[in-house]
Formats: structure tokens, sequence, C-alpha cells
């Protein structure tokens, strides 16, 4: 959710001036201008946009700025009352208990319009129409949708899969601004960052999406320990099998004895059972393969008070 919250404060921020005819760069920096006093939706600005458009139809900064303008427009904010910890991954902005102890939170929402999103994705569709080779379009896509989707990212799931299945059908040569090359690990990164925000979106269809996307991965690389932790990872948190949780974390153990993330939920699934023997032998991997010194060393402690218990 991290991932959305950051992008939904990043709409406003100025464009990247890239090399480009005098014209397009006035455009460029009266855009800057405009929206560092208006914001992205404010006064002026779909003028502006339009006056773009006229003289430079097919420029993707233009498109980018229009997508910005929508995506801005389509959204309110409001402040919702709800009887738990998290919503969709966050805090709430005021944490509160009735007179009788019983929980009361407050916690930020957003309503979207449907007609200014369809305008948004428009926008931002004839943007990777022109340039279909630039991941990070995509990538805001699914960004958008997911934002938009909340609790159940079914379209954006979709638009994932999809994603992946162009990378490894097609070998698409990615361009992505923050990036100097994107391989087949930067690529794995980028779909990894989306399992991890279904994962906190924390709802019965985000987990689903969270589960189906890492299957989806592991069609294209069977044995990759990223996907199948994460499937460890969904039953263990969300249906608690705990049998079909160590079933993915000892496949992805027995070719990776160092994999850390699936090393330190085999010794939490073990602490929940409460089954000592099984904590043993993950904390002695733990021991020896921890991420940095504190956590060998807590590795060992805990192993040494177990084996000292009768």
């Amino acid at each position: 959710m991290k991932r959305i919250l950051t992008f939904l404060a990043a709409l406003a921020l100025p464009l990247f001036l890239l090399a480009q005819t005098p014209s397009q760069e006035d455009y460029i920096r009266r855009y800057n201008n405009l929206i560092s006093r208006v914001g992205a939706s404010g006064v002026g600005v779909e003028t502006l946009l339009d006056k773009w458009a006229a003289d430079y139809p097919e420029d993707t900064q233009q498109l980018m700025a229009r997508f910005s303008f929508w995506f801005d427009k389509c959204q309110t904010s409001k402040v919702i009352q709800l009887p738990q910890d998290r919503y969709l991954g966050r805090d709430p902005l005021l944490p509160m208990t009735d007179s009788l102890g019983r929980k009361n939170n407050f916690f930020e929402d957003y309503v979207y319009d449907d007609e200014a999103f369809g305008h948004a994705l428009e926008a931002l569709d004839k943007a990777v129409a022109l340039e279909p080779n630039r991941l990070d379009f995509r990538l805001l896509r699914v960004d958008a949708l997911t934002a938009y989707e909340k609790g159940s990212p079914d379209m954006a799931l979709a638009s994932l899969k999809a994603l992946v299945d162009e990378n490894y059908k097609q070998r698409t040569a990615w361009t992505h601004p923050s990036v100097e090359k994107v391989d087949d690990e930067v690529f794995k990164a980028f779909i990894q960052d989306y399992c991890f925000t279904f994962f906190r979106l924390g709802t019965d269809s985000s987990a689903e999406a969270f589960r189906s996307l890492s299957e989806h991965c592991l069609t294209y690389s069977k044995e990759d320990p990223l996907f199948l932790d994460n499937l460890g990872s969904y039953w263990l948190v969300s249906k608690k099998d705990f049998k079909k949780a160590l079933k993915y974390y000892n496949q992805v153990l027995k070719k990776h004895p160092d994999d850390v993330t699936a090393i330190r939920n085999c010794v939490l699934l073990a602490r929940t059972k409460k089954d000592v023997k099984l904590e043993k032998k993950y904390l002695a991997m733990m021991a020896q393969y921890g991420e940095n010194d504190v956590d060998r060393a807590s590795a060992k402690a805990r192993l040494e008070s177990l084996n000292g218990k009768k």
C-alpha cells in the first residue's frame, strides 16, 4: 500500500524535462510552473493542456500531464470510521476506543468518479500506444487501477498477468527512467512489489490476487524462490494452513538453504504451532544464514534456551 500512497502523492510532481523542441520545452516549463501553484487539476491547467495537445497531440509528456489532471480530479478524500486496526494496509489517522473499550478508528479513504477516472486511463493508454516499451507507463496504469479498485484488485491483477505474459513471451525490451537496464531480475522485482502491495491490502480478494499473481509468475519459472516464498506466506498468513505453507518453504530451502525469508517464516510457523523440534531445526539454519550478526546471535540464543529446557 505504501507504493500506492507514494504514487498518489506524486501526481503533481513536475515532469522530467527531456530534450525536445523549444516550443515543447516551453509547454513543460509553463505546466510545471502552473501546477506548482495550483496543483495537478487546478484552475488553468486544463486550458494549458488543451493548447499543448493541439500543438503536440502525440507528445507523451502532454498525455502524462493530462492523466495527472484527470486522476487528481477523479478522487475525493474522506474520513471513515471502522472498528479495526488497519484499513487497506493503512494505519488509522486517529486511533480511538469508545466507552466500552471497543475500537473506533478513523481512516482516510478515497472516492473515485468513474467518468473522470476513465478520462485518466484514456490519456495514459494513448501514451502507452505511442511508447509501448515504457515499463513505467504500464506500471503507472497498474498503480491507478490498484488505487481505484481498493481491496478488490481484479483489473490490476489482469493487467499484471498480461504484462508478465508479454515479458516472457515477446521478450519486450523495456525501458524505465529509474533503472539503466530492465533485465529479468529487475522486472521480477517490480512484479514482486505488486505482490507485496496486494498482500498488504489485507482483504480476502487482495490475498487471492497475491496468490494468483505469484502462481502466474511460476508458470514461467517453476522454482523461483521469490514466488514460492509468496505462496508459503499465502498459506501461512491467509489460510493458516501450516502443512501447505511448510511445503513451499521447504521447496525453496531444498535448493536455497540460505533463503532467509523462508527460514524466518518457518521459525514463525513452528512457534505458532508450538512445535519446539521444528523451531530448533529452522533456528539452526537462521543461526548459520541470518542476514546480519543480530539475527544470527538472536537465533543462537533462542536455540540455546530451547536446548536448555527439559
